[in-house]
């Protein structure tokens, strides 16, 4: 590749065709990109060889296979430079046809790219911090039950098409349980506008990065709820930016204008007026007047942590902090009940106060379960057993096709026994 600027580039893309005119486009985006987030990606990359090391020890801890990411992220930890030309695929095509100046198109793509590595940065660092957590909970005796494929989701939509939300996992040292859920409450699937007035606070409301829930929790919707799931016992957050605390967000959701024919919508939002004039230190028509306007509200970061506090009410809620936060910041959250766990880093050892709250949490089973390790051919025997219940239209989970095979065992031993005994007779 030459030392040419983009720019540079961009002269001799106006004049080339055909296949040498792709090839200089991939080469400008590339130049883009390495001018625009060149001291971000050598970061990121960093942050992606944290979290596949975590992944690789609850291999080792839980037998985990792998990680299921989300698309976007799955795209930016294979090839993060790859993923950020994918982002000005449109922008330059319409910068080689003209239809984009030099300055337009260098603007756009400035917005792009950073926009994408600060989305994946923070998924990035969620899901480290979940990770991590998962790690800590498996040296404790933890073991996997919930999704049984053996696989870390990390994914946060896309499995509730149903109607329901399931949890990314479900965690069992056999007599408690502990269920775990990213981003939170996700839209789950509708079908007409009967079904879409039934979920719509679904597609609203405040999403905090994990919440967790004591026992075996795989369905955390409410159907006309306030909110529309169930009170999570544990609320986690995570903060992957040094100065996290001065970013302003505008916040929709739940606080956007109702729309009139929607009274049922309108009666809802309302319950929240009161809750966010008293964070933001304002009247509640002031707040009224802005809704009104169907714009949202911009709010800083450790305003909307304590939203999120005061509208879902849990048990406990922490905010992990990758860099140290000031004093003030810290008091301001802890004054509301919210722990402060920071200048976390990747220290895994770090988040070991964030495992005693959720271990903490974890709920009795309803029934005890005792774990035994599987070899890799009994597992391989296992899932062939399974596949061979539903051929034959058995069904069963994996703990009831394991009590058949022992039961099984045992009659075969018995009957065996006992032809022993018969020709010893």
């Amino acid at each position: 590749m030459s030392d040419r600027s983009w720019r540079e580039l961009y002269e001799e893309v106006a004049r080339a065709k055909g296949g040498r005119r792709e090839k200089l486009l991939e080469e400008l985006k590339l130049r883009l990109i390495r001018e625009v987030a060149g001291s971000e990606i050598p970061k990121l990359k960093e942050w992606i060889s944290q979290l596949s090391s975590v992944v690789e020890q609850l291999s080792a801890a839980l037998g985990v296979k792998g990680a299921v990411y989300p698309k976007e992220l799955r795209s930016f930890v294979e090839d993060p430079e790859a993923h950020l030309r994918k982002k000005l695929f449109i922008y330059a095509h319409d910068l080689a046809r003209g239809r984009l100046g030099p300055e337009e198109f260098y603007a756009k793509a400035c917005a792009a790219v950073k926009t994408s590595l600060m989305t994946n940065g923070r998924a990035l660092y969620q899901s480290w911090v979940y990770a991590a957590l998962v790690l800590h909970m498996a040296r404790r005796g933890f073991r996997l039950v919930y999704p049984d494929d053996l696989h870390l989701h990390l994914e946060r939509s896309g499995r509730q098409r149903t109607g329901a939300i399931p949890p990314n996992a479900v965690l069992s040292d056999g007599y408690r349980a502990l269920s775990l859920f990213l981003e939170a409450p996700r839209p789950v699937g509708w079908e007409d506008s009967g079904d879409l007035a039934r979920v719509w606070k679904l597609y609203t409301a405040l999403r905090p990065d994990m919440l967790a829930y004591g026992g075996r929790v795989l369905n955390i919707v409410v159907r006309d709820g306030e909110p529309p799931v169930l009170r999570p016992g544990v609320i986690v957050e995570c903060k992957e930016l040094e100065d996290w605390y001065k970013r302003a967000r505008e916040l929709k959701g739940p606080l956007a204008s109702p729309l009139s024919a929607e009274e049922w919508r309108e009666r809802w939002i309302s319950g929240l007026y009161a809750g966010l004039a008293d964070v933001l230190n304002i009247k509640v028509s002031e707040v009224a007047a802005k809704l009104k306007e169907r714009r949202g509200l911009r709010l800083r970061d450790p305003q909307i942590a304590i939203l999120y506090k005061r509208f879902y009410e849990p048990r406990e809620m922490v905010l992990v902090s990758r860099a140290p936060v000031p004093g003030e910041v810290k008091s301001q959250l802890e004054r509301e009940g919210i722990r402060v766990i920071d200048g976390v880093g990747f220290n895994i050892e770090a988040l070991a106060a964030v495992a005693d709250i959720l271990e903490e949490e974890a709920g009795i089973e309803s029934g005890r379960v005792d774990f035994v390790e599987l070899t890799p051919r009994a597992r391989e025997l296992l899932r062939a057993a399974i596949l061979a219940a539903k051929e034959r239209g058995l069904g069963g989970a994996p703990p009831e096709i394991v009590e058949r095979a022992l039961e099984a065992l045992l009659q075969l031993l018995s009957s065996r026994q006992q032809a022993e005994q018969r020709a010893h007779a």
